[in-house]
């Protein structure tokens, strides 16, 4: 459905009607929420592009969904093809693909774990095959804690992970709003969740900031996912995003 709303080919017809019902209430219809998708896309990018120019050279990418030729792996390596990526998923849709898709990619250098994020030491200790944690690391969590619940607790999740990486690595997240549009955006997730049996919750600006607790945020903070390092698009998607380091 991701795959479909960013524009690409690797979905079913199920899918995009299944985005079609979705959609159908999004403040401005469904092309809007392609707008905002693929404005999450597009910071994913500059993240990855700010962190890889820093000098990372090592990416963990939590929730990835299905590889693409914009996504972390291509935007790190067009910086320096010696960059080393590990995708961490649990569907086993994005697993099929994911191995197609990076077959042309070498080994060594991109990686694929099918697991959960919320277990964050089998993902820490399968990403060290990959990935030397001793060297700083680009955390990517970019459109995924809002799948965690509070009970989840997916602040102590970011501390654990944050925990094990060494001095300059970077967070990179972007998450839905609750207090951009709040009343449209809280009728639209409750539906969609009835819908899909996907939980949502959508946090505050300050309860984004949260996640970046002991982190230097790199300019302009936290900020609208189309207003990061870009210009201003005035337009109010209700998505937050943010990039801090470890200092």
């Amino acid at each position: 459905m991701y795959d479909y709303m960013l524009g690409g080919t690797t979905n079913f017809r199920v899918d995009r009607e299944a985005c079609e019902v979705a959609n159908a209430d999004f403040p401005g219809g469904i092309d809007a929420a392609k707008a905002g998708l693929r404005a999450n896309r597009d910071f994913l990018g500059r993240a990855v592009r700010h962190i890889a120019e820093a000098g990372v050279r090592q990416f963990l990418d939590l929730g990835t969904g299905i590889p693409s030729d914009d996504n972390t792996h291509a935007v790190a390596q067009s910086v320096a093809p010696d960059s080393r990526i590990v995708y961490v998923d649990n569907d086993p849709i994005v697993l099929a693909h994911a191995h197609e898709l990076l077959r042309a990619t070498p080994e060594s250098t991109t990686a694929y774990l099918f697991g959960d994020m919320r277990d964050d030491r089998l993902v820490l200790s399968e990403a060290a095959r990959t990935l030397d944690l001793s060297q700083p690391v680009g955390l990517i969590m970019v459109a995924i804690l809002h799948f965690m619940t509070e009970e989840e607790d997916p602040y102590a999740l970011v501390r654990r992970l944050l925990s094990v990486l060494p001095s300059g690595s970077y967070l990179a997240v972007s998450h839905l709003a609750s207090d951009i549009m709040a009343e449209e955006m809280d009728a639209l997730y409750t539906r969609i969740s009835e819908r899909t049996r996907e939980t949502f919750v959508l946090r505050s600006r300050e309860q984004v900031a949260r996640f970046f607790d002991g982190l230097d945020l790199v300019d302009p903070g936290v900020t609208l996912v189309s207003d990061w390092h870009t210009e201003p698009s005035g337009v109010q998607l209700p998505v937050y995003a943010a990039v801090g380091v470890k200092p």
